[in-house]
């Protein structure tokens, strides 16, 4: 059968990227307890389109991501790249994966187990050299903070809110999501948990009553902590307040290149 796609274009014009987005599939990832976690991710395959074709093959896409879903992680993330680009004689490739991941947690005192779901993703280019011309690793965390001027200025109590803190990371070599989730973290008020029993009820409402925070605070430790660590090349730091007090959001964003751990 003919090949439309084959089929010369005369508009002379180079197109960035073409190919398939917010494909749902599912995938296997790696898992630091368990080994590996079955997920559903949202995905977006794009490749380059030179000017003298008119349109690439949609179809080698999701071949190419079923062929790879028994295990998507930052290892294979340039192999799939270069499938992409090999199968479809393309200059360049983007990859965009993210994925709702679990990951048990006890509560702080009476140990109930129960899951706790962030979002994680992964976001690759690689280049007409084959290279990987960039390569991030993101995740979004559910926080809580308390408000140091509501605790300072009030007789009683101080009023607290959950938030989420999203970081994107470069870095050199293989690190756990986990690691990463832990850091986040241990840089808010407190952090969630899916089932609390009364007395874990008391433990958090003390702990972040204790340890008030900014959205700038939260930001300022998030990137405290990875710019003293020698994987981290390059970082941005996200945190949102949904406040509960005002009918809007406390934002707070920056974003550091750094040197063998430092900024």
């Amino acid at each position: 059968m003919k090949d439309i796609q084959n089929d010369f274009d005369p508009r002379n014009i180079e197109i960035d990227k073409v190919g398939v987005k917010n494909v749902k599939y599912p995938i296997i990832v790696l898992d630091k307890a368990n080994g590996f976690q079955h997920t559903i991710a949202t995905i977006s395959m794009f490749v380059s389109l030179p000017h003298k074709f008119k349109g690439t093959h949609m179809s080698r896409f999701l071949e190419i991501l079923h062929a790879n879903q028994s295990m998507i992680n930052m290892k294979n993330f340039p192999t799939m790249l270069g499938q992409m680009k090999e199968k479809l004689n393309a200059e360049s490739a983007h990859l965009e994966v993210t994925f709702p991941y679990f990951v048990q947690k006890d509560a702080p005192v009476s140990k109930t187990p129960s899951f706790l779901e962030y979002t994680a993703g992964f976001f690759g280019h690689l280049d007409g050299a084959n290279a990987m011309r960039d390569f991030t690793v993101t995740v979004a965390v559910p926080v809580s903070t308390l408000c140091p001027c509501s605790k300072e200025i009030s007789d009683h109590g101080a009023h607290n809110q959950r938030g989420i803190v999203t970081v994107q990371v470069r870095f050199k070599k293989f690190f756990w999501i986990e690691d990463l989730i832990s850091l986040i973290e241990g840089c808010s008020s407190c952090d969630l948990y899916s089932i609390l029993k009364r007395q874990d009820e008391k433990f958090v409402t003390e702990r972040a009553f204790q340890n008030p925070k900014f959205v700038e605070d939260v930001v300022r430790d998030v990137a405290d902590n990875l710019s003293k660590n020698p994987n981290i090349t390059y970082f941005t730091v996200e945190a949102e307040n949904f406040e509960s007090i005002h009918n809007h959001s406390a934002y707070a964003y920056l974003e550091r290149h750094t040197n063998g751990g430092e900024l």
